[in-house]
């Protein structure tokens, strides 16, 4: 079966112009920062690592410490592919088991975290490219609750999640984050959660306990693209396929690879990246993660 008929396509319930207007948007009971919040991409792996105490999940709570604390968060999962455009808008988010062959322990989790209708409506509202649906079904991915919830524990802070058409391409992700740049001025962090080099079926299962292992293409596409977020070359990386023959390779589906576009167009002008979790793992996957501001 194609990967496109596993798309979880959706209607959600949209708000009219009229309802928008006399809806109270949530960032308008937020102060004004002085200084943008930090946006993150995170490279989030196995599943496991939202359970294990381990290099990467530590690097995911000292993240958490090193920035300030944010009024809301939103994550562009990996695994929220639909069509067309959607945001989670329900005011408690289930937390959603979307893999299998896992411990018990994993399938137990519950990360009881509040969600946000009225930050989900204004999101909604900010981006004029496409029209955005609030949906009330989805909840919170592995890619986002793994992570958050190591970064908050304490499960106090919003969470929404946007989905990702997986009908469009790199630039049309890249152009529509662009229209999320408000929400940092209002203390909403909003990271990306996937992986820049990500080829399951490549896996070398033997080496899974070898520390920064690559193949030789994963390891030239892991330097491509730090080399090219650390230039600024958002359009090389926009054309990634275009980049190395090797990228066929590490990108053999874009889905855990868009999430870094919403990330790199909410690039700051003078901000630099700050790389972290910088490693190879089995071979054929890397977690390297990046923060800006």
């Amino acid at each position: 079966m194609k990967r496109k008929d596993f798309l979880y396509t959706v209607t959600g319930g949209l708000l009219t112009m009229t309802a928008l207007t006399g809806l109270k948007r949530f960032t308008d009971g937020l102060a004004q920062e002085d200084s943008l919040m930090p946006v993150l991409f995170i490279g989030h792996g196995s599943p496991m690592n939202g359970i294990e105490n381990n290099a990467f999940s530590q690097q995911w709570e000292k993240a958490a410490k090193n920035i300030p604390v944010p009024k809301a968060i939103l994550v562009v999962s990996a695994h929220w592919l639909t069509n067309g455009t959607f945001v989670t808008a329900m005011d408690r988010p289930r937390t959603i088991h979307d893999f299998g062959g896992f411990p018990p322990e994993l399938f137990a989790v519950q990360y009881p975290v509040p969600g946000n209708p009225q930050l989900a409506a204004e999101t909604k509202a900010l981006i004029t490219s496409t029209n955005v649906g609030l949906n009330h079904d989805w909840g919170l991915d592995h890619g986002a609750w793994t992570v958050v919830r190591k970064m908050y524990p304490d499960a106090g802070i919003p969470v929404i999640q946007l989905s990702i058409d997986y009908s469009k391409g790199a630039e049309y992700h890249y152009n529509l984050a662009k229209e999320l740049a408000a929400l940092r001025k209002k203390g909403v962090l909003i990271i990306g959660s996937g992986n820049m080099v990500h080829n399951l079926r490549m896996i070398a299962w033997d080496k899974m306990e070898t520390p920064n292992y690559g193949f030789d293409w994963a390891i030239e596409m892991h330097e491509l693209f730090k080399k090219k977020i650390t230039e600024g070359d958002h359009a090389a990386l926009i054309r990634y396929e275009s980049l190395s023959k090797s990228a066929k390779l590490a990108i053999p589906t874009p889905d855990h690879y868009y999430p870094l576009m919403y990330i790199l167009a909410l690039q700051g002008k003078n901000e630099v990246p700050v790389f972290f979790n910088d490693q190879l793992v089995a071979g054929s996957l890397n977690m390297t993660s990046v923060q800006f501001g």
